[in-house]
């Protein structure tokens, strides 16, 4: 756990631990806000499996937490049969899906290839992983599924159609999600988050002054958060502590929302 956790344990408090007996599963949860939600989750009692392309970092991530790994490129959606999915969660209670990448370009210069590379692992991968992980939540009465799709799920920026497209499409999954899954226990929430202090949003910084033609130092003002009430990033931890509320039973009558965490960004 983090040295946080365990100087509080040490010091005869420990978390509280609702999330007890449930097992979560974390998809790209190796890093950036993947990584916070797993280390929220276990904090709170859950055995979490961390589902990320990057074999070594989701093991080490797994072994600090005490939870186990799943490799896996859940771009390659034909790998993504019945029997894959059945087997990678069984018994999972509480599913994130999380992973994603980024492709700025203006629409006329965007790689076809790249439109479908993004849909197919923000949209396509967690409809497969919700359609997977259901029957065993239907079984137990009791489901989390909790989508991470950032103020673009409810916003547009310009030179981010295709990313901007499967988070509205998850969005809209979700809802669909949370609708049929009412009668049997199961939530279906969004996270939507502004910019995250993640890699992922570092590179960003140096996609926006390529494509802007400015210094990367004037990106965050300039382009990345000129929407925004609070002038700062989000930080990883603020979302995990989101996500580790959806899945408890706190939570239990929250379901089709969408949840901002954008410094103000859509309050415009």
């Amino acid at each position: 756990m983090t040295d946080a956790f365990e100087a509080a344990s040490i010091a005869g408090w420990e978390r509280p631990r609702p999330l007890a007996g449930r097992t979560a599963l974390v998809t790209g949860g190796a890093s950036g806000i993947g990584a916070a939600v797993v280390r929220s989750l276990a904090e709170r009692g859950a055995r979490v499996i961390v589902a990320d392309i990057d074999r070594a970092a989701a093991e080490a991530l797994a072994a600090e937490v005490g939870g186990s790994s799943w490799a896996v490129d859940l771009a390659d959606t034909h790998a993504l049969t019945d029997g894959v999915l059945a087997e990678a969660l069984a018994g999972v209670d509480i599913l994130v899906n999380n992973a994603g990448i980024q492709r700025i370009n203006p629409i006329q210069d965007f790689a076809p290839a790249d439109f479908r590379l993004i849909l197919a692992l923000m949209l396509e991968a967690p409809f497969l992983l919700v359609r997977a992980a259901l029957p065993h939540m239907y079984a137990t009465g009791f489901g989390r599924i909790i989508n991470i799709t950032s103020v673009h799920g409810i916003r547009a920026s310009p030179f981010k159609s295709a990313y901007v497209a499967a988070k509205h499409g998850l969005e809209g999954l979700s809802k669909v999600t949370a609708l049929e899954g009412g009668e049997h226990g199961v939530t279906s929430n969004c996270v939507s988050p502004g910019y995250v202090r993640t890699p992922l949003v570092e590179k960003q910084i140096v996609d926006q002054a390529a494509v802007h033609g400015i210094p990367e130092a004037e990106v965050l003002s300039s382009i990345m958060l000129t929407e925004s009430a609070i002038k700062r990033l989000v930080e990883p931890a603020e979302v995990g502590s989101l996500v580790a509320w959806l899945a408890s039973t706190d939570a239990a009558m929250v379901t089709g929302a969408s949840y901002t965490m954008d410094g103000g960004w859509s309050a415009r």
